[in-house]
């Protein structure tokens, strides 16, 4: 029995590892900055300035995720229900998978040019969609590995493998795949397999690499995850379904720490994600970084977040999940403050000297910063969601838990892109991502650090 579900630990983080690629790869440091760049190129063919250009890019990126958010905010807690009452979730992730693959693939069609820039944009948030509402079925698997205490480290571990998984495949990438503006990688040769530098074959060639990544590594969480016989059996027509999810929802008002947890987390998440989403567009647009700085940043900000997140699994797991969620949120703060302050010419009111590399080293740091404090708040926040769990309805609470972090997925982006627009700035742009976060802070005052799943006279011990 211990070595079963040593097996089924290790395939359930296998999926983190497996999906990060989209993320670090996709999302943020390679194909994000990749596409505003491209983005940006189209808008200065059809006549708008330089800056005006990078904030139409910037607008365009973060509209894109609004939508994708919105879907999955308003799918998330339906589908949870109905697996719930089904007791299967392996064929949701095995649909989802299907289509992460298919849109991951897609994404080489982005040319340099931007011919499909709006289809490309499309594919990469269909794809995004199906990699988020993937998760929210894996997620639900963690109330089921481990006791309430074990349940941070397992969190913090699989965030942390998921982190190592992104770093290998940002190094090889980089080093193999994406080219800089000279057209060679980051060892100085051309992209392999005679892919075209011209045409950027070599970045563009990054969706395919995440889609065969994910189908290599998946196949130890397909062998090794089961669904629990024991659980389901209800009716799962529509009707069904919507009454039992409709009963939940009414019942969040009367759990006070449950309320404010999901609201709280509602917004900090939210500023997190724009975080990780404009991180390398902010690099590309404002710093005027390559592909391959990009990249690097990026390696720094996962190795970083590998790091850290193991460790406050660790201490999630001797502490409680509280007390890490905000440390991380204050050190976001921090980090935006600095972002916001910031150009290649200054840090507040001082002007850094003509081609100094400073502004570059700082970013740097901030990234580690980004990288290891977002890892914490995501395994923590998973680890919270447990302690708010009914054992019988875990992928419904994780809809939940989606369905707070996306509910008002429309309000970091488009706060970014009104502040954007409004001032033509991109650092300035950021501002609202701060008011969110500490949103978020005072919101966590009033969550019970154990949670209320004791309420549901849970077993202490998974069978």
């Amino acid at each position: 029995m211990a070595a079963t579900l040593r097996k089924r630990i290790w395939g359930w983080m296998a999926f983190d590892w497996a999906s990060q690629p989209f993320y670090t790869l996709g999302l943020t440091f390679i194909f994000g900055p990749y596409f505003a760049a491209v983005a940006a190129e189209h808008y200065l063919a059809s006549g708008a300035d330089l800056s005006t250009a990078r904030a139409q890019a910037q607008g365009l990126w973060s509209g894109g995720q609004t939508v994708a958010g919105l879907m999955i905010a308003f799918s998330a807690p339906f589908l949870g229900a109905f697996a719930d009452n089904s007791g299967r979730k392996m064929p949701w992730i095995a649909f989802f998978s299907v289509i992460y693959v298919i849109a991951a693939s897609l994404l080489w069609g982005l040319t340099p040019d931007g011919a499909n820039l709006i289809w490309v944009l499309v594919v990469f948030y269909v794809g995004f969609f199906a990699a988020e509402s993937g998760l929210n079925f894996v997620n639900a698997i963690l109330p089921s590995l481990g006791t309430r205490q074990e349940v941070g480290r397992i969190s913090g571990s699989g965030v942390a493998v998921g982190y190592w998984g992104g770093v290998v495949a940002l190094f090889i990438v980089l080093l193999f795949l994406a080219e800089s503006d000279d057209g060679v990688t980051l060892l100085g040769n051309a992209p392999l397999f005679g892919l075209d530098p011209d045409l950027r074959e070599g970045t563009r060639a990054v969706g395919p690499f995440i889609a065969i990544w994910f189908i290599i590594f998946m196949v130890p969480f397909f062998l090794w995850v089961r669904d629990d016989p024991s659980l389901g059996g209800k009716p799962t027509n529509l009707r069904a379904v919507s009454a039992e999810l409709f009963a939940t929802l009414r019942s969040v008002k009367d759990r006070k720490s449950l309320l404010n947890f999901l609201l709280g987390s509602m917004f900090y998440r939210d500023a997190l994600n724009a975080l990780y989403a404009f991180g390398g567009v902010y690099a590309a647009l404002v710093l005027d970084w390559q592909t391959v700085q990009v990249g690097v940043f990026g390696i720094v900000a996962a190795i970083a977040a590998a790091i850290v997140t193991w460790a406050a699994g660790l201490a999630d797991q001797r502490y409680g999940p509280k007390p890490v969620i905000r440390v991380a949120v204050w050190l976001l703060v921090i980090v935006c403050i600095v972002i916001v302050s910031m150009s290649r010419e200054r840090f507040l009111w001082l002007p850094f000297a003509e081609g100094s590399a400073l502004p570059d080293l700082i970013f740097y740091v901030c990234g580690a910063i980004i990288g290891g404090a977002g890892g914490a708040v995501y395994s923590a926040s998973r680890s919270m969601m447990v302690r708010h769990t009914h054992p019988e309805r875990p992928a419904e609470a994780f809809g939940l838990f989606a369905l707070s972090g996306k509910a008002t997925a429309f309000l970091a982006p488009a706060s970014i892109t009104l502040f954007t627009y409004l001032t033509n700035n991109n650092q300035l742009g950021f501002l609202p991502v701060i008011f969110l976060f500490l949103i978020g802070l005072i919101l966590l005052r009033w969550v019970n650090p154990e949670g209320d799943r004791d309420e549901w006279a849970v077993s202490s011990r998974p069978d």
